[in-house]
């Protein structure tokens, strides 16, 4: 997990370096931070297991790749003129 952890963190280091230091020439950047999503890593998971997962989650489902491309059309869009340097989580409130 150490070499996730360090690129995790490596991410979100970037992404408010770059809000800071380019936001003056109107850049923004923003971590996209999904939670337990439904992809073919995930589908190799066993259904006993997904179902302990699912329970945690207070949506009490998987996410979807639509999922977080909704959220990365939505920040790459002026109606997120005014958001940047964050991390946003699309995990149907896993980490709340």
């Amino acid at each position: 997990q150490a070499n996730y952890a360090a690129s995790k963190a490596g991410m979100i280091a970037l992404a408010k370096s770059i809000a800071q230091e380019l936001g003056s020439r109107g850049i923004r950047a923003n971590a996209i931070a999904p939670g337990f999503i439904s992809t073919e890593m995930s589908n190799a998971i066993p259904d006993n297991l997904k179902e302990e997962i699912v329970k945690k989650i207070p949506l009490k489902e998987q996410g979807s790749v639509e999922d977080i491309a909704a959220l990365t059309a939505f920040l790459a869009s002026d109606d997120a003129r005014y958001i940047t340097g964050q991390v946003i989580a699309c995990d149907g409130g896993m980490t709340m």
